[in-house]
């Protein structure tokens, strides 16, 4: 590396947030950019290790220590070639990646590790800046054309990739605009929406073509795709939310967190927040605000952070988060040793700008008022037994513990469980695994239907964002393959790329 020593000389950085109170009077991001000084220092710190286990924390299998090298140096046009070697969009990942790569870095054992995460969006918004990153048309075209159903992360990746490969690629998305998860999903204080339209742009400039409004079995047909198409990849995410049957559900102010999340974001795009186009479904006609009300968000995940983080910037009167599960441990224990990725206690910048976090609560029913609209919840504490390495098996309603507290909004951000039966998957007649997912091995993508493929959630389940642009590079090369006979795009699998 660049500096030897550097991880002894610098401790971790992370770069400035704008304050709390400057930051929740609106939803645009307030993380800042490193000086230039501490950008070189944050990147000395990598330590050219024998064996680099960032490698295999990154589901990518981005090439971490080469472009930290590259940014000590400060060639900027040789970390991004580096780092875009492997991943299509970093400025999504350098945003939003809860950076499994710096729980596999070495430096972690006994210091905090590389801040790669951060030094990986500094990368591609310099590039940017420079004219680095350009668009380039293949030379040469195929003749074959793929259509990619779902335009998140996993699809779009796919569909860079094919593009790259020489195929015509057509995008199919079911809203008014590309981006699924990344648009209507991430609030724009974690991710500003200026950021996927660029990169939509970008690819539309490389010929790749986008059909917004289009829902494949629903207004396209699976049939028409099928006859006009050489293959098809289906990237439409695990969209059905896990809900909570309870007494009370029906009442006016329980909602999903992908409701609440997805109606600012309209909001913020100056768009109608509760429009019902014939191609979404899913969709309240009304407006959820959290402005004045007792908030309760249930589930501990990265969702429910983003539902405080609005919650707050839309004036609640109070915010309260609920998990199921115990108060995770502060630092490693022997159930989750070096390099997994830790289950440790997380305190996200929504957390720090206003919220109650209770841990080992259950809710057992919502409570009306005459009118029907919510007013309260009626809970209760949990005692947890665990098993012999720290891990939470099984519990118990503690006695005496059961109450009930105001709120008039409840929002249930508990993960997702499917892609959505109706419509396309039905119509298509792919097969779906035990957990209702489209089955296709990772060893292949392929379904039961030999043209169709599928990647991301929808393929793996509910899963990170950095997962499903792996899954859509890689089933771009198996399509490649099947289309083609043998495929020449990138690989994690590095020793694929001889074939």
């Amino acid at each position: 590396m660049g500096k030897p020593t550097g991880f002894m000389e610098f401790t971790r950085e992370i770069p400035g947030k704008k304050t709390v109170s400057d930051r929740l009077h609106d939803y645009n991001e307030f993380t800042l950019r490193y000086e230039d000084k501490k950008l070189n220092e944050q990147a000395a710190r990598c330590m050219n290790c024998g064996v680099p286990f960032c490698h295999s924390g990154c589901p990518l299998g981005n090439v971490i220590p080469e472009f930290n090298d590259a940014v000590y140096r400060k060639n900027w046009e040789e970390a991004y070639d580096i780092l875009s070697s492997t991943n299509n969009f970093p400025e999504f990942t350098g945003r939003i990646c809860p950076a499994p790569c710096e729980s596999a870095c070495v430096l972690g054992i006994n210091q905090p590790p590389v801040s790669i995460e951060e030094i990986e969006k500094h990368i591609i918004e310099i590039a940017f800046d420079k004219g680095y990153v350009k668009s380039h048309r293949p030379a040469v075209r195929t003749g074959k054309k793929v259509a990619v159903v779902g335009s998140g992360p996993a699809g779009l990746a796919a569909a860079a990739q094919l593009n790259r490969a020489g195929h015509q690629v057509i995008v199919f998305e079911r809203d008014d605009a590309p981006g699924g998860l990344l648009r209507y999903g991430i609030p724009d204080f974690k991710l500003e929406k200026w950021v996927v339209d660029r990169r939509i742009r970008h690819m539309e400039e490389e010929g790749i073509q986008f059909r917004c409004h289009a829902n494949v079995g629903v207004n396209v047909s699976m049939n028409d795709l099928l006859r006009e198409y050489h293959s098809i990849v289906l990237s439409g995410g695990s969209t059905v939310p896990r809900d909570l049957s309870l007494v009370g559900r029906e009442l006016k102010g329980v909602h999903f967190a992908m409701q609440f999340l997805k109606q600012q974001n309209k909001r913020n795009a100056e768009k109608d927040p509760f429009d019902k186009p014939e191609t979404e479904s899913n969709i309240v006609d009304h407006d959820i605000i959290a402005n004045g009300k007792n908030v309760i968000v249930i589930g501990g995940g990265d969702t429910g952070s983003d539902c405080v983080g609005t919650s707050n910037r839309q004036g609640a009167k109070s915010v309260t988060q609920f998990e199921l599960l115990p108060k995770p441990p502060v630092n490693r224990n022997q159930g989750m040793p070096w390099p997994t990725y830790p289950m440790v206690l997380k305190t996200s910048s929504s957390h720090e700008e206003g919220c109650e976090r209770q841990w080992a609560v259950a809710t057992k029913a919502f409570i009306g008022d005459s009118e029907g609209n919510l007013k309260g919840l009626r809970i209760v504490d949990l005692e947890w037994k665990f098993t012999e390495d720290g891990r939470p098996a099984q519990f118990v309603e503690r006695e005496g513990s059961e109450r009930e507290i105001p709120c008039e909004l409840a929002l249930l951000a508990m993960g997702f469980l499917h892609p959505q039966f109706e419509g396309l998957i039905q119509e298509s007649g792919v097969e779906t695994d035990e957990r209702g997912n489209v089955q296709a091995s990772e060893k292949k993508y392929q379904t039961n239907i030999s043209r169709i493929f599928s990647c991301g959630d929808m393929r793996r389940g509910q899963s990170l964002v950095v997962w499903a642009i792996s899954e859509g590079r890689e089933c771009a090369r198996k399509v490649d393959e099947y289309l083609l006979g043998q495929s020449l795009l990138e690989s994690k699998d590095r020793s694929l790329l001889t074939a």
